[in-house]
């Protein structure tokens, strides 16, 4: 099993509390959030990890250097913003396998990876039900999991966002063209149809550190525990 993590994001909603570093690397009890991320991945049995890092990469570089938790890391260096889409795009060059998962590196969510399959699908999406939210799309499936729409971030009384958790497969953009630098999201959007793009539904513990309110709660949860 092996993943990619997606570190390459600013952090600029951060910046208020978080300095200095990149978002990843904001200090919850002491450590580093990439570093829960990456108990979770041992935990799930995952053997290699590609880093796609961009700003201050050589925080991330020092910290983990080539191996942490018994866990192999390779680095994906963007030289230039290369967006979501492109960063994942750079990091398969360096994966082994026919099927790869991707994680957001600013978010946990606590789902058994072995839970996402591919059948037939170029991509295979964690969603999880939330209430009563306006800072993510929700995404509508039918009763086989098959996504049938991608809703724009709007107030949702009642929804499945995406978690931030994909299986895909290493040929995911073959066929497609691109100029270097897209966003990840907008490929999956415009493209889940020819993708046979489909989800699993998780109810499994989630947090996005990526703004100062949801970060200083995840602070306050590993403070407590």
């Amino acid at each position: 099993m092996e993943a990619i993590v997606l570190c390459g994001g600013l952090g600029t909603r951060l910046r208020a509390v978080v300095k200095d570093v990149p978002k990843p690397m904001a200090a919850v009890g002491g450590k580093p959030f990439l570093e829960f991320i990456f108990e979770y991945l041992k935990k799930q049995g995952v053997k290699s990890v590609v880093l796609a890092v961009s700003y201050k990469y050589e925080v991330i570089q020092e910290h983990f250097k080539n191996e942490f938790l018994g866990i192999k890391i390779k680095y994906s260096i963007e030289q230039e913003p290369l967006g979501t889409g492109g960063a994942i795009k750079q990091a398969l060059k360096l994966c082994e396998g026919r099927e790869v998962f991707v994680l957001n590196g600013d978010s946990i969510f606590e789902i058994s990876l072995k839970n996402l399959r591919l059948k037939g699908a170029k991509i295979c999406l964690a969603l999880k039900k939330m209430f009563d939210f306006q800072r993510y799309g929700a995404v509508s499936i039918d009763e086989k999991g098959e996504i049938v729409e991608f809703k724009e971030k709007s107030f949702c009384k009642e929804g499945l966002i995406n978690g931030g958790i994909y299986l895909l497969s290493k040929d995911i953009f073959e066929g497609f063209s691109f100029l270097g630098h897209f966003s990840f999201e907008e490929f999956l959007s415009t493209n889940f149809k020819v993708l046979k793009a489909r989800a699993e539904l998780f109810e499994d513990y989630f947090i996005d550190i990526g703004i100062p309110q949801d970060y200083e709660k995840f602070s306050r949860l590993k403070d407590e525990r």
